[in-house]
């Protein structure tokens, strides 16, 4: 979020080693934290609730007035930020549903374009949708009035896709929460958080003096806290930041430009050594589970304790593959800074992510590899770091960038890593000539906009 000459970005703060009791209480919250928003999924993310999640202190206000808070005995300092989280996530499914739905509807050759016109017009409208789902009576949008269409058809034809494709939100999480500015103070370099017992704060030691007036989201680790506390930062504008850069972001180099650099090259040997050593661990983890259950079924009580206590844990497990994963997003992040500050790019040009279609690959250490990718995460890091130097992120759809030649614009053939184009003879990396594309497109486009608005001025 970015307000002004500023962002928003997450800072992390840690506590001193905490004793048992602190940790018992702050698991106990999380619980409860979780409890609260399994409550709030359950009764809102149904289509009757559709319509009902804003303003969300309406829902905050019906909660509240349903017991559960008197029931576990939480805080408002938790309980409320509880239900906000919930109903943001409610929206967020209902976004990824819309999306879904979209693009399905695109993608239907029995519809026509005022067929697409009416669904999207009541996608967009949250009352008029929910009202669709329910079968209740709803006033035609404007946009929608006139339309030549069979209404009921198309109102089935949603409520099918939303049957078959909503899901409904749920947390098992006992790990995190967040505590509203009301419940925590500082003094004495410590922390002090709500307690369930009013007029009392429980201290939470931290290692440096950084002070936090908005919500604060408590991690519980083994034996102290983690805090991520949300910080301003001032966005900067570099004067000699003026080119633009079309970049193909891979799986194997990170990014590859239309110019022929590349930035992150070693980031798919990284992912794929990480993805090669847990299929290694994994593995023998199972064998041990095995022997496991053989030594328990066979009574053999003191060899499945040892196999247990010694073989099974996840504590070192988790760090180190928390380890790798800090490296790896280290690397992404250092990448993307020097990519800046080579190419000073005054607007980036990338692909929009491709989410349909998409089947399991043969392999299953590809599958592996895939699973793992971090292309969510450049893209989001990527996109904050855009903000933050005040450079221009377009995102193009990917339609015609992956399979054409860029030289003579025919279909090529994809050979392994090389692209080869039989028309022309041309050959390069399948990124490189994706970059080039995105690079033509966006040109061919631009000139095009341009031309039209000529012709309408």
């Amino acid at each position: 979020m970015s307000t002004g000459n500023t962002i928003t970005k997450t800072v992390w703060q840690y506590s001193e080693i905490l004793p048992e009791s602190t940790i018992e209480f702050l698991r106990g919250i999380a619980s409860d934290y979780s409890k609260v928003k399994n409550y709030t999924y359950k009764r809102y993310s149904g289509i009757k609730s559709l319509g009902r999640l804003t303003p969300v202190f309406d829902v905050m206000s019906e909660v509240r007035h349903s017991g559960i808070r008197s029931q576990l005995g939480l805080p408002s300092a938790y309980f409320d930020p509880a239900i906000i989280e919930a109903v943001a996530d409610i929206k967020g499914m209902w976004g990824m549903l819309k999306n879904r739905i979209g693009t399905l509807i695109a993608a239907n050759e029995n519809l026509s374009e005022e067929d697409r016109i009416y669904l999207r017009t009541v996608l967009k409208l949250d009352k008029i949708y929910a009202a669709v789902l329910c079968h209740e009576n709803y006033e035609m949008p404007k946009k929608a009035q006139g339309l030549d269409i069979d209404v009921k058809r198309l109102n089935n034809l949603l409520c099918r896709l939303t049957r078959k494709y909503l899901t409904g939100p749920k947390t098992d999480n006992s790990d995190c929460f967040s505590i509203a500015p009301s419940g925590y103070t500082y003094r004495d370099s410590a922390l002090y958080i709500a307690s369930r017992t009013a007029g009392q704060r429980i201290p939470l030691p931290i290692k440096d003096d950084r002070i936090c007036d908005r919500q604060i989201r408590i991690c519980i680790k083994k034996d102290y806290a983690a805090l991520a506390l949300p910080v301003e930062t001032k966005i900067r504008k570099h004067e000699d930041y003026r080119n633009t850069v079309y970049i193909h972001i891979g799986y194997q180099d990170m990014f590859t430009l239309s110019n022929g650099h590349v930035y992150g090259q070693s980031l798919g040997n990284m992912t794929s050594l990480e993805t090669d050593r847990l299929t290694e661990k994994n593995r023998e983890r199972a064998k041990m589970r095995v022997e496991y259950q053989k030594s328990r079924k066979s009574g053999n009580r003191e060899k499945a304790d040892m196999i247990k206590s010694n073989n099974l844990g996840t504590e070192k497990y988790d760090r180190w593959k928390e380890k790798e994963r800090a490296k790896t997003q280290t690397f992404i992040n250092t990448e993307i800074n020097r990519m800046f500050a080579v190419e000073k790019p005054e607007r980036i040009v990338i692909t929009k992510p491709v989410t349909i279609k998409k089947t399991k690959l043969p392999s299953k250490s590809a599958n592996r590899k895939l699973t793992r990718s971090f292309n969510g995460y450049i893209r989001e890091r990527l996109s904050y770091k855009c903000r933050l130097h005040s450079i221009e992120l377009v995102e193009m759809n990917s339609k015609g960038t992956g399979g054409i030649c860029s030289c003579c614009g025919a279909q090529g053939e994809r050979q392994l890593d090389a692209f080869c184009c039989p028309n022309c003879g041309y050959q390069a990396a399948i990124s490189l000539n994706g970059a080039k594309n995105i690079e033509h497109k966006y040109n061919t486009q631009k000139v095009k906009t341009k031309n039209f608005k000529t012709e309408i001025g």
